[in-house]
């Protein structure tokens, strides 16, 4: 076995080229049964129930996925274990979606009148819109393909690729039909990046309670700097007895007023605060908090509630192990 890498490059931008022409070439076709298809889905109020055998049935699972991430319920059910008891899983309420390049394999095609008779409707993804799966559709998506990028025109390569993009598109179509919002993304995604941005509030992350630092305005200097050590937090808040924010003062500011050489001792809180400091609502989303502190270049926030009374503070650090950041 000999290797050429002037061969491997060549084959590589042939297999980008087939397949990209393989995905255009759906583009020039799609028409009024691409629109059934989303029609027929959004008809249902059960589930899509994803089938396909081999590299179709890989193709199948992700489409499945896709689907149930951007509110469309959907699940993956293997033909074969379809034939063994997991046609069951299917009710009448529900719509299959079998994928097939050839719409000839026996898994698929002997389960088709036991489908029918359940009143399910029956969505193909087939290469061959005259197959016996494409007989049996009540709507044909038509995945054809010229030819395989394989060079022995045999492994599913193009054909699989224009199966998964037909299946980005009708998933992407039912997104928006549904009106589905990157809120609603993000409830299906609360472990990913997008879903602790979208759904992690202030209140969930914030320091509350006594492990706010704060003192009232007439605190000593010292009493201040003490207050910063125990909470940890790198500033304090000043507030007033009700709770209402005056100022803050920060590490950064400590660094500063030492460096005037005055006598620190000698100044309580209100006179080395920063006044009117920037506020977050307890009820404002996490992220909203990190583009406050990025554009102003601030590490802390205090939280204020309704009534614009101190109920917490945050630091990037806080930021960070939520990883809103």
């Amino acid at each position: 076995m000999s290797f050429d890498p002037a061969q491997a490059l060549r084959l590589a931008h042939d297999t980008l080229d087939i397949e990209a022409a393989a995905v255009l070439g759906l583009k020039r076709r799609l028409g009024d049964d691409f629109a059934r298809a989303v029609a027929l889905v959004l008809g249902i109020t059960g589930r899509v129930v994803v089938m396909g055998m081999g590299k179709s049935g890989h193709v199948g699972r992700k489409i499945a996925a896709t689907l149930a991430s951007t509110g469309t319920p959907a699940f993956f059910v293997h033909p074969a274990e379809a034939s063994h008891g997991d046609l069951g899983m299917i009710q009448p309420r529900d719509a299959v979606l079998a994928v097939s390049n050839s719409g000839e394999v026996d898994e698929l095609t002997v389960l088709l009148p036991l489908v029918k008779r359940l009143g399910v409707p029956l969505l193909a993804m087939t290469g061959h819109p005259q197959s016996t799966l494409a007989r049996h559709a009540d709507v044909v998506l038509d995945s054809g393909v010229e030819k395989e990028a394989c060079p022995l025109n045999l492994a599913p390569t193009a054909s699989t690729t224009a199966q998964l993009a037909l299946g980005d598109a009708l998933a992407v179509a039912l997104l928006d039909a549904r009106g589905f919002r990157a809120e609603d993304f993000a409830r299906s995604h609360p472990g990913g990046a997008l879903g602790r941005r979208l759904l992690t509030r202030v209140s969930d992350i914030m320091r509350s309670g006594d492990a706010v630092p704060r003192v009232l305005p007439g605190a000593d200097f010292s009493h201040l700097m003490r207050e910063m050590t125990r909470k940890g937090l790198g500033a304090s808040a000043i507030a007033d007895a009700d709770g209402r924010v005056l100022g803050i003062f920060t590490d950064g500011d400590l660094r500063r007023l030492v460096e005037t050489g005055r006598d620190l001792r000698a100044l309580t809180a209100r006179e080395v605060m920063h006044a009117a400091p920037r506020t977050i609502a307890a009820d404002a989303l996490a992220a909203e908090a990190a583009e406050v502190m990025e554009k102003h270049r601030i590490t802390v926030l205090l939280a204020t509630g309704a009534d614009g009374r101190l109920t917490g503070a945050l630091n990037s650090n806080d930021l960070m192990r939520a990883k809103v950041i």
